[in-house]
């Protein structure tokens, strides 16, 4: 029988969700595979981080990801409070499970609690989307990312820019592994499924000729004044193009706490959070992408669709190079919009191994260390 590595892989939050599903379902794959020198035990934690239907269960659902193995049910508080619970629960699954790996992804609070736990435990951490970065410690996810991969023992990066980041931190090369963005596999994967959605005619808007909105961070809808801004910005949008802003449940408390409205303006579509797959065929089929979120800057890459991304910076700067995705501001929207929206409705190009092939080489390289 060949050797059997035991992984450990956590999902804490949304953007999580698409990132996890893929290398399951790649080791299942593998492990099929007669001739495979190593197998895989998968074993699936899911922190609780985000807790409620719209933004977990149905993401399971869609994604095709197994019921969770052990669900610490931690549930939202302040990030010290969210991450101490996540990283008391966590500690007891790896002493019962006692893994060869814990692979973790992404940024969220989930990511580096785990990873503590691990390292002091003596089990060996591969971090997926390891490297990116922003250059804004104000960010919690940048604290995140900078703390879980200065202690992970294997840095699988999606990215050149990834590994340049990492050995200007004075990171070993030989932690560092370029595999690619794990984000494409899942849309690629579900694409197919993305394309037989119904949320465009749902909405009443056709193919290229709507702005996608997505917005959450606590920059732009925490504060009254910005809020306000992008609320006037998007009614004088919607009197022309069509808007269709699936609102964060953050989003929308703060909409009710400044007493702003966008429902009843014609052309706006606010609606629930919506599925991954209405997700990525709003992504496909958009004249734009206005957002704050950085799995949506991805997507948009991979289909060329226009974004813009209102945030000072981004820590996929590759969205940037390859030319279709731009930073904006509340004081440059009116203007960015209006560039984007009289140029071109496919921009950039597709970044390397941005292929649906990123799961593969992570198990290669968990195999080979």
């Amino acid at each position: 029988m060949p050797p059997t590595l035991k992984l450990i892989l956590v999902a804490g939050a949304r953007p999580n969700f698409m990132k996890v599903a893929p290398l399951i379902h790649a080791a299942r794959r593998h492990n099929a595979d007669a001739s495979a020198a190593t197998r895989f035990d998968c074993r699936l934690v899911h922190t609780g981080q985000h807790y409620d239907d719209a933004m977990s269960e149905v993401f399971f659902r869609e994604l095709g990801i197994p019921k969770p193995d052990v669900n610490l049910n931690v549930g939202s508080s302040s990030h010290a409070t969210q991450t101490a619970n996540v990283m008391i629960g966590f500690e007891k699954v790896c002493l019962d499970e006692k893994p060869d790996w814990l692979v973790v992804f992404g940024d969220v609070n989930s990511t580096v609690a785990c990873t503590l736990v691990a390292v002091k435990l003596g089990i060996k951490v591969a971090h997926v989307e390891a490297g990116l970065r922003s250059g804004d410690r104000t960010m919690p996810e940048e604290i995140n990312r900078l703390v879980t991969d200065s202690i992970a023992d294997l840095l699988l990066t999606p990215s050149e820019d990834g590994n340049e980041n990492l050995r200007r931190e004075g990171v070993a090369e030989e932690r560092i592994k370029l595999v690619g963005n794990i984000m494409i596999d899942s849309l690629v994967a579900n694409l197919e499924q993305a394309r037989r959605s119904k949320i465009l005619q749902e909405c009443g808007v056709q193919p290229g000729n709507y702005l996608y909105v997505t917005l959450h961070r606590p920059a732009n809808v925490d504060d009254r004044a910005s809020l306000t801004a992008i609320a006037g910005e998007l009614k004088r949008l919607a009197a022309k193009t069509p808007v269709v802003f699936p609102v964060h449940p953050r989003t929308r408390k703060m909409f009710s706490e400044f007493g702003l409205e966008l429902n009843g303006d014609s052309g706006c579509h606010l609606l629930d959070p919506v599925g991954y797959h209405d997700s990525v065929c709003l992504t496909e089929n958009a004249r734009l992408v206005l957002t704050d979120s950085g799995g949506l800057q991805e997507e948009s890459t991979y289909f060329r669709t226009p974004c813009l991304t209102l945030r000072p910076n981004t820590e996929r700067p590759v969205t940037i190079n390859v030319g279709s995705n731009r930073l904006t501001k509340i004081s440059t929207l009116a203007e960015d919009l209006n560039q984007v929206l009289a140029a071109s409705p496919r921009l950039g190009r597709l970044p390397e191994m941005w292929d649906g092939k990123t799961s593969e080489r992570i198990l290669a390289a968990l195999a080979a260390v």
